[in-house]
């Protein structure tokens, strides 16, 4: 397979003297973002040769413990939609979003 294109995600990460974050942006030039705020990422990789996840979870240490929760409820939807997409397991997709429900009501997430 020939490479058609190549394209560039950067993330900078500016740390504290105990090298903790303070303050990130990334920048996707394909995506129109350029040095865009943000205060946590998870990002996975995986290693076929290992067969396991290799994985970056930074967050600056102003974060919000009620914005983190909704950070993670929102990833784990997006991550049930991605798994439907990769896989066309509707049941196990089910059982995902009803723990992402969970999740949600166990945090008061939901609004009336």
């Amino acid at each position: 397979m020939a490479i058609h294109k190549k394209t560039q995600i950067t993330i900078d990460v500016d740390l504290d003297e105990n090298n903790i974050p303070e303050q990130m942006k990334w920048t996707a030039p394909d995506g129109g973002i350029s040095e865009k705020d943000t205060k946590a990422l998870l990002l996975s990789f995986w290693d076929e040769e290992n067969q396991e996840t290799l994985k970056m979870d930074l967050w600056v240490k102003e974060m919000p413990i009620d914005q983190m929760q909704l950070f993670f409820h929102q990833t784990l939807v997006s991550l049930s939609d991605t798994f439907y997409r990769a896989t066309q397991d509707e049941k196990m997709t089910a059982t995902m979003k009803d723990f992402c429900d969970y999740f949600a009501e166990k945090l008061e997430l939901k609004k009336p």
